[in-house]
């Protein structure tokens, strides 16, 4: 990853970071120490996040098995 790319990672990690706070919070999940963050953290990994990486990941394969198909 270029240094430029990392940048933008950690950028758009931190959005998600803060849009994922404002949602623990708003469903009450307990946040009161580092057990309970990293719980929250999963769950919203698991029901966010990992979802739409699963996607993104199966639909460029399918590109790429469509664009070494064609002729």
């Amino acid at each position: 990853m270029t240094p430029e790319q990392n940048q933008q990672l950690q950028a758009h990690v931190s959005e998600i970071a803060k849009l994922l706070y404002a949602d623990a919070q708003a469903q009450g999940l307990p946040m009161g120490n580092l057990i309970e963050i990293e719980m929250a953290v999963r769950s919203q990994l698991l029901h966010h996040v990992s979802p739409e990486i699963g996607i993104f990941l199966s639909t460029q394969r399918s590109a790429q098995t469509a664009a070494t198909a064609e002729p």
